[in-house]
């Protein structure tokens, strides 16, 4: 029997179903309209980490074939905190991470918008830093300028990301055609679902040196 495609209106209702059903969202204020599979989000939320979470949601449902975000991020006036305050609170997030090397991060914080600069070892490290700060009361947004130093030879990056891909149950390694140019990454090819596209981007950023990811792969449902 044949399966039936997605329309977009069971792809919306799909999506609000996520949005409601993910613990970590107050989702009614959040708006949801979908046309040829891109999904875009409108409304508000009342803290940055939530609208990270919602894109996070969406980016799970089989179907999605892009997102535009639009969910503006709005804070009580009770709960507006001063940027000074907002820097001295992610200064101390990122000390107390064990994860993250102390001194190598510098924080800025502009009418709520947080950048952080710096340079580390690891992609996880530079995900880390950012995944603190977002969480913090009256963060509007955050620029992640951190740099991942090379350690490991050009060369060798190939083949770590394509033993990645090998190790992975998530999608078929053969399916991605992965293409390195310095410390840049290239990923390209067809995958069945987009968390399977997202988990060979994973793959590509967790080897050391890895500094960029273009991901250029197509996700067919």
């Amino acid at each position: 029997m044949r399966k039936e495609a997605m329309t977009d209106k069971d792809l919306r209702r799909d999506v609000l179903d996520e949005l409601d059903f993910d613990p970590s969202l107050d989702a009614g204020a959040i708006g949801v309209a979908v046309s040829e599979g891109v999904v875009t989000l409108t409304g508000h939320v009342g803290s940055y980490a939530e609208k990270v979470e919602a894109e996070r949601a969406v980016r799970r449902i089989r179907g999605v074939r892009a997102i535009a975000q639009e969910i503006e991020v709005r804070y009580a006036d009770e709960k507006k905190v001063a940027d000074d305050q907002i820097a001295a609170r992610a200064l101390a997030i990122i000390d107390w991470s064990v994860h993250l090397p102390k001194q190598a991060i510098q924080v800025k914080v502009a009418g709520g918008w947080v950048t952080l600069t710096g340079t580390v070892d690891w992609q996880y490290q530079m995900a880390g830093a950012e995944a603190a700060v977002r969480k913090l009361s009256g963060v509007h947004g955050v620029t992640n300028l951190v740099e991942v130093r090379p350690r490991v030879p050009p060369t060798a990056v190939k083949d770590k990301i394509l033993e990645a891909f090998r190790r992975s149950v998530m999608f078929e390694a053969d399916g991605i055609k992965v293409t390195v140019s310095g410390d840049k990454v290239t990923l390209e090819g067809a995958v069945s679902a987009w968390a399977e596209r997202d988990a060979a981007e994973r793959a590509a950023w967790s080897v050391p040196g890895v500094r960029t990811v273009e991901d250029r792969i197509v996700a067919l449902s």
